[in-house]
């Protein structure tokens, strides 16, 4: 207990510990973090990547190669094992205007154990992944031929209390982030840290800075610091100096703390990210000397109760939980995709990102500032005491030698966000056991940064992990839309409650998810229908779905390994299904009610709700659509208000389409209203069918087309137009089951991606024979065929044909005796010839947003454009194509993928000869290749899949029950 109280003491005095490398007590670093100058008097440029290719060799080989830094080693071929240190070393050219100054190299993220050396001269050591950290090389270089050397070792201790290998299915180890060598002047600014606050009506600020300066030299000196403010447009807002000159002694640091006071600055909020430009200046003896340059967001959180104010406002956080991530480059990725995540996070409606479960990149902060996305911050430290991680069969989770690693962990979080408006939250650690431990963890973080709340991934409510933190915001995971735990149950929380991981996107039902991609649109009813429940409940904060983005690693060696495809966006950073139904879901614009009687008097009325936290409707460009006449209208609904928007429309309009431009420049929403109903397709064809009964058939001609129908069994045996057969086996009661195979790889978490799934096969059921078999003619022109038709599960069928104009009308009426009585689906199967290989639908609009490359789209054409792929996806192919036109065995995912609500459905081949099921929009149609022929369900009923952690509970048992169902089948 000494100890950790000595800890503790170590902290509050952070920065005035006199030391420029490290401080240590009970082998616990206190790290230095400069900020990057911009400028350094007498030097032309003071800083330079050391990004690109090093030399690299692993001990006990003599074998060298070149390996591209920042960069995993194992995604480039490279194996480590564990116990093995890996040697990066690199020429060091140090500019010749640097003689004289300190000279540092900083590495944003290596794992997991750093020792630097230069020239074989110890310069620095660092434990711990995805954090930045700096090293002082002044003492160790030579006048030239410098060398770098960076020993690594992965799998170390940080490695294990991050379960950072084991979440990625492969050894993470390198040099994971750039490095950057820079220059600063003997006297020179150690940190820089400015925090808002406002005044009690959120309209005038006080810019606090507080600036640390290291004397690096041998002899005292005196420093001053000049403060410039400039807004967006670089307008000069405030010039300051501070205060007085403060003296600092030789190997001292002074803190130097200067307030500014700013008239009604722009606020930062993710919907107006308004930065201003602070340049910092040091001034030694008053000389310039060094500055340094940040962007600045006026904004402050608070924590009031059960609710989170972000500058005096409200806030519910809507997001998605985001790995770094990268199929060819793993956890190393560019600055490009860190922007590019953002920009798709953005446009999809979130307004945060838990960095789940390590801190982000600088790169991707700056994104956030700019973009606007409230973040929450993770540490690296993960499932401590977790069952998912088997270390903790061994280890005791509240064994004080892991402390200080903690502690580490989370300082070095803090230390790297603190400056960027983006972060609002800390989190201390995922999915871990609260201890002793964690609440020191907990203790040191609030003292580093008052200005920020904590958060902790345990469980709010009992059982699963939890063990009573105390952190800041409370947290539940997975929560549901019935049961126990939901968003009502925060009603009575004193504390703000997240769900940091919650509507986890399917993926452990993996072969129903091959057989049938369409399961994924099923997710975004249950979404939309969750975020509205938390969006009314005061203290939930909001919620982080699991996860943003799909976490795949293509290794070198032909593996493809992660936990697999449970994101929006894919690892290639294509959207996918659920995407669509997240932005829907986090719209800030939610229209509640509609009106089109008035549609008479040349107007519609929308009853709308503002969702947005901080902005009018009249900051929103609204854009009316109809008959493809388009003209903007204007709304006046205050953020979190009600109002009513009129939106005129012609007296003969069907329909009109309304977007909503967000002031950031992307569509927030938009909307299909349908003004009247589309009625159910009719045909116009004359009734001219007609049949021949034999001993062994029926053959029915209708409109040219030739039915043949076999006696004994009630199957129709194909369907023709001339020689061309069209259908080859006529529609039979089908059910495809639940299925919730996730690929069977016995490990702790589960991570089965890697394995290769064969999809799933579905059959109709087995027909015995048919008995009753009667054709009539009920009026002329139009024959109908009746039966009673058995099966060999023992299920019974009272099932009807009808052809009339034009039309095949298959009535049943099925009494289910089959072992399968939890259906995916159930309808009608019909089997046609492998050419019929063009899918066009026809679809009831939903809530959603439906781009053209959305599987889920209203209206589409898409060919089957089936391949065979090896393993579980084309191993190091970058996919060049949308997401849906993505392919394998049983077809493209957009031909095979459940149409949900259909009016209309046709499969058609290259001479232009249809088969079409109508619809009234209650319906789903799916199809696929199978036994070199499409198959092709019209379903009855259809739920969300297998999928354990579905929000929504739609099963149904079918056992002895009596389904009814229809299939109008127009073949032209």
């Amino acid at each position: 207990m000494q100890n950790i109280n000595k800890l503790f003491l170590v902290f509050l005095m952070l920065f005035n510990i006199k030391s420029f490398g490290q401080s240590s007590i009970n082998d616990f670093n206190i790290p230095r973090l400069s900020p990057l100058p911009a400028a350094v008097v007498g030097v032309q440029q003071s800083r330079v990547s050391l990004n690109g290719n090093w030399d690299f060799q692993v001990s006990g080989y003599n074998a060298k190669h070149s390996i591209i830094v920042p960069g995993e080693w194992e995604m480039q071929g490279f194996t480590v094992n564990e116990g093995e240190t890996a040697l990066y070393s690199l020429k060091l050219n140090i500019p010749a205007d640097w003689k004289g100054q300190r000279i540092k190299i900083r590495f944003d993220g290596v794992s997991s154990h750093a020792l630097v050396k230069v020239n074989n001269i110890k310069v620095g050591e660092h434990e711990g992944s995805f954090v930045p950290f700096e090293v002082d090389i002044t003492n160790a270089l030579k006048s030239s031929d410098n060398i770098l050397q960076v020993e690594v070792q992965a799998l170390t201790i940080s490695d294990r209390l991050a379960s950072t290998s084991q979440y990625a299915v492969h050894t993470v180890g390198g040099l994971l982030r750039k490095v950057v060598l820079f220059a600063l002047p003997q006297t020179n600014m150690t940190s820089n840290v400015a925090t808002t606050v406002f005044d009690p009506q959120f309209k005038n600020a006080t810019l606090q800075i507080r600036s640390q300066v290291a004397n690096e030299s041998v002899s005292g000196t005196s420093a001053q610091v000049q403060y410039v403010l400039t807004d967006a447009a670089g307008k000069v807002i405030f010039e300051k100096l501070s205060a007085i000159e403060k003296n600092v002694s030789a190997t001292a640091i002074a803190s130097i703390q200067t307030a500014i006071n700013v008239k009604q600055p722009e606020q930062w909020n993710p919907e107006h990210p308004y930065l201003y430009h602070l340049t910092s200046s040091l001034l030694v003896k008053g000389k310039f000397v060094q500055s340094v340059t940040q962007n600045i967001g006026f904004r402050q959180v608070q924590v009031k109760g059960n609710q989170l104010f972000i500058n005096g406002r409200v806030v519910k956080l809507h997001g998605v939980c985001r790995h770094s991530i990268y199929p060819l480059t793993g956890r190393s990725i560019s600055p490009e995709l860190d922007r590019k995540d953002a920009e798709l996070f953005r446009d999809a409606n979130c307004n945060y990102i838990r960095t789940s479960h390590y801190p982000p990149s600088e790169e991707f902060l700056n994104a956030a500032d700019e973009l606007g996305l409230f973040v929450e911050s993770e540490a690296s430290l993960c499932w401590i005491g977790h069952g998912a991680s088997p270390i903790w069969k061994k280890w005791d989770y509240k064994d004080e030698r892991f402390l200080p690693y903690m502690v580490n962990a989370d300082v070095e979080n803090v230390l790297v966000g603190r400056n960027h408006p983006s972060v609002i939250i800390w989190s201390l650690g995922n999915e871990s056991v609260w201890s002793p431990l964690w609440a020191k963890v907990n203790e040191v973080v609030k003292k580093l940064d008052t200005s920020r709340p904590t958060a902790f991934q345990d469980q709010l409510w009992g059982g699963f992990n939890n063990a009573g933190s105390k952190a800041d915001i409370a947290n539940y995971h997975y929560p549901g839309l019935t049961g126990r735990y939901t968003p009502a149950a925060t009603d009575t929380s004193k504390r703000p409650v997240m769900f940091d991981e919650y509507a986890h996107l399917p993926d452990y039902d993996r072969r129903a998810l091959l057989t049938d991609p369409g399961e994924r649109t099923a997710y975004n009813d249950a979404l939309i229908r969750m975020y509205d429940s938390i969006y009314v409940h005061k203290a939930n904060l909001g919620g982080a779905i699991w996860s943003g983005i799909d976490d795949i690693f293509h290794l070198p060696n032909g593996q493809i390994v992660g936990y697999g495809p449970w994101g929006p966006i894919d690892a290639w950073r294509r959207p996918k299904p659920e995407y669509w139904g997240m932005k829907k879901a986090y719209s800030p614009i939610r229209v509640i009610k509609v009106n089109t009687a008035t549609a008479s008097k040349g107007y519609i009325e929308l009853s709308v709700e503002n969702r947005y936290d901080f902005i009018s409707l009249s900051a929103v460009n609204i854009t009316v659509d109809v008959d493809n006449v388009s003209k903007n209208i204007s709304a006046n609904i205050p953020a979190r208000g009600l109002g009513i928007i009129k939106v005129p429309v012609p007296g003969n309009a069907q329909s009109v389409y309304l977007s909503f431009k967000d002031p950031r420049g992307f569509i927030a929403d938009d909307e299909y209203i349908i003004i009247r109903e589309k009625e159910a397709a009719k045909n116009n064809i004359a009734n001219d069918a007609t049949f021949i009964e034999s001993e062994s058939a029926i053959l029915v001609k209708q409109n040219g087309i030739t039915y043949n129908i076999a006696k004994e069994t009630g199957l129709i045996n194909d369907i023709r137009k001339g020689d061309q057969v069209l259908v080859t086996q006529g529609p039979v009661f089908a059910v495809s089951p639940l299925n919730d195979d996730d690929g069977g790889k016995p490990t702790v978490a589960g991570e089965t991606y890697q394995n290769d799934i064969y999809p799933l096969k579905n059959y109709p059921l087995i027909v015995v024979f048919a008995k009753n078999v009667i054709v009539t003619e009920p009026e002329k022109g139009v024959v109908k065929v009746s039966m009673d038709v058995f099966y060999y599960d023992g299920s019974k069928n009272k099932q009807t044909y009808i052809f009339k104009n034009g039309e095949m009308i298959t009535n049943y009426e099925l009494t289910y005796k089959n072992s399968q009585t939890n259906p995916y689906q159930y309808g009608l199967l019909l089997q046609l010839p492998k050419g019929m290989d063009k899918l066009s639908w026809d679809r009831k609009p939903g809530r959603t947003i439906y781009p053209v490359t959305d599987i889920s789209r209203w209206q589409g054409t898409t060919m089957l454009n089936a391949k065979h792929v090896n393993g579980v996806e084309e191993w190091r192919v970058v996919p060049k194509g949308d997401w849906k036109d993505d392919a394998m065995d049983m077809g493209s995912s957009d031909f095979r993928s459940t149409k949900r609500h259909i009016y209309s459905a046709s499969l058609s081949n290259n001479n232009g000869v249809s088969v079409t099921a109508l619809s009234n929009g209650e319906q789903y149609s799916r199809s696929w290749l199978q036994d070199q022929h499409i198959q092709w369900l019209i379903s009855d009923f259809s739920n969300h899949g297998s999928e354990s952690y579905s929000l929504i509970n739609d099963r149904v048992d079918i056992k002895n029950k009596v389904l009814k169902g229809q299939l109008r089948l127009l073949v032209e």
